[in-house]
Order: C-alpha cells, then structure tokens, then sequence
C-alpha cells in the first residue's frame, strides 16, 4: 500500500483527493493546504485523513511514500524538490515547472534518487488521446497537420499567460500522440487586462517534416471550444472534447496527386491535385476517468519502480516549448529554436 499525501486543496485538488482515496493499492494519509477553511471542507468529506498547514510535517512522516502537489506552478519546483531530498515520488500538476531549468534540475533529483517522477499530463489518459495516438501510429500515413482551438471566456489567471494554463494541454497531447517532436515555435499574442498575463496567443510549431502545428488558446472567447483536427496522407480526425460521446472522428478524406512537377524551360507543368471521400468512422471509446488511470498508473510504477508515461522528461520537453513560446511572444513572433527534438527522445 503507498501512502499518499495532497498539497494544495484548492481548484484541482479535490479531484486529486477523490482520485486518490479510490486507488486500490494506495492509501491517503495527509491533505496540506495554507487555508483552515479549505482543511476543515476535507475534515468534513474525509474524516479519516490527516489534515495539516505544516508542509514539513508530511515530509518527515515515514508512512509517506508518495506526494502529489497540486499548487500554483511557481512553487512547484520548490515543493518537489524537497519531497524528493526527502525520498518522496512525486506526482505534480501541469505544467511542471516554471522554467526548463527548473524541470531539468527535477528530471536529474528523480533519476540520481531513483524515484518516480510524473506529470499530470491527465489528457494523454482519455479514451480519445488513447485513441488519437493509435490512429496515427497505424493508419494516418504521413503526418500534414495539427490545428488546435482550445478556448472560452475565463477562468483568468494571474501569475501565468493563457500560453501556461491552456496551451500546454494541446502541447502535452501533441507530445504523446504526435511521433514526431517539434524543432522551432513561434508565438504572438496579447493581454487586453493591464498588468496581466497575455489572455489570447497563437503558437506556431514546426517540425523536420512537412508537419506544421497551430494552436489557438483564448480566455475572451464567447463560447467555449475544445476542438482538434490532424490531417495525414490517409485519414483525417476531428477530436471534439465537449462531444459527449462521439469525441473522436475519423474520415477516410485527402488528396491524391497525380503527374510530376517539372520545368522545361519557362514552363511549369503542375501536378494535378484530386479529392478522395470516403466515409467516417466514430470509433468506441473508453470513458474511465482520465485523473483515475492516470493516478492508478503512478501508484503501480511506484510499487514496480517504473516510470509513468507522462514522466520527468515529457513535462520538461512541454516546459521547453512553453518558455520558447513565451520568448517568441515577447519579441513578437520571432521563431525559437528548440533542442528537445535532438537532446530529449
């Protein structure tokens, strides 16, 4: 049985709670959180459960084999490095650090400690992601695209950029379905709150191959949109995450190129370009709740001492892209350069 504890009860944090209290081979023992009223809402819920303000006392607890942080990402590096000095696993909230540096340095903790390090990176645990990344390993063809519209009015953050709060999940996705890893981003956006974070960006990410990706995250937006498309040589997906049932769609749509482009002399003679359109495909999927297996595969790679799918070095290659994208931002759309394409498989 691993002993688990939560830090911080606040947005995510409950579900953290419930999650936890549901997996069979492990056991909650603490809740940590600065606010007497948000302990004393876990007190009422979990009266088994030991509630606490002290961080340090969870750490020195010997029953505590495993922490999971669920504070703002400033503090994340401080508190997970800690809990590893420790000897804790850690499980931490999305994105995972602030920095690269910050999510590097974790990577190395857990490697040297010999610990479980993962990231919430829930998405890539649905059904639908599940799905996506199966549909693209065996039967998209060559990759052309993926274009992502993440958006609604709300909820503003005020020590992140909607970059950090919405597009990383689009980043994490693109991670985990995606075989390819992006080698340069270029971001713009805007901030119409003064003194706040930017509430609306676009990010560009380009790739070796003729892949391009786009992403749009807006908290202005009149309505709220959770909407993906990947476009290949052989099938299309349009994934609808508001769907309630049919999220993923595969059509049996593309092009056909018929003819070889060449010059002779002045003369271009283009290839012809036809339309293929077959039908589309709602396949079934698995609707357990993502936090669920999520949680339930990092207490069995802490009981195993394996490593999580979403582990130390998918949240630093997300991270990565986060800090170029915000560099990109602040010079108005200049491209970055990335490295993790070649330093990190």
């Amino acid at each position: 049985m691993i002993g688990m504890a939560v830090i911080g009860y606040g947005y995510w944090g409950p579900n953290l709670v419930r999650n936890i209290a549901e997996v069979p081979g492990a056991r909650l023992l603490y809740v940590c959180d600065l606010m007497p009223e948000r302990l004393a809402t876990v007190k009422a819920r979990y009266p088994a459960v030991e509630i606490t303000s002290d961080f340090e006392e969870v750490l020195r607890d010997p029953r505590v084999d495993a922490i999971a942080i669920a504070t703002p990402v400033s503090t994340h590096f401080k508190l997970a490095m800690k809990a590893m000095m420790a000897g804790k696993h850690v499980f931490v909230e999305k994105p995972m650090a602030s920095t690269v540096d910050e999510a590097r340095r974790m990577v190395e903790e857990a490697a040297r400690r010999r610990l479980v390090l993962a990231v919430d990176h829930t998405f890539i645990h649905t059904g639908a992601v599940r799905k996506m990344r199966e549909i693209v390993e065996n039967g998209l063809g060559d990759m052309y695209y993926y274009d992502s519209v993440r958006v609604n009015l709300g909820l503003f953050q005020h020590d992140v950029s909607v970059i950090w709060d919405l597009a990383v999940h689009d980043l994490s996705i693109m991670d985990y379905v995606l075989q390819e890893k992006p080698v340069a981003v270029s971001a713009t956006g805007m901030s119409h709150v003064a003194g706040e974070p930017e509430n609306i960006a676009y990010l560009n990410l380009f790739f070796d191959s003729k892949l391009i990706a786009h992403i749009h995250v807006n908290w202005l937006a009149p309505v709220k949109v959770r909407r993906t498309l990947i476009g290949g040589s052989n099938k299309m997906i349009v994934y609808d995450d508001l769907e309630p049932s049919e999220k993923i769609k595969i059509y049996d749509k593309g092009i056909t190129l018929n003819g070889n482009p060449q010059r002779n002399g002045e003369k271009v003679y283009q290839m012809l370009v036809g339309y293929r359109t077959g039908d589309m495909h709602a396949p079934q999927l698995d609707m357990t709740e993502a936090l669920g297996r999520e949680l339930n595969q990092f207490v069995d790679c802490v009981e195993k001492n394996e490593q999580p799918i979403a582990d130390g070095n998918a949240g630093l290659r997300v991270v990565r892209v986060l800090e170029a994208a915000t560099q990109s931002l602040a010079q108005r759309g200049r491209v970055i350069e990335l490295e993790q394409a070649r330093l990190i498989a």
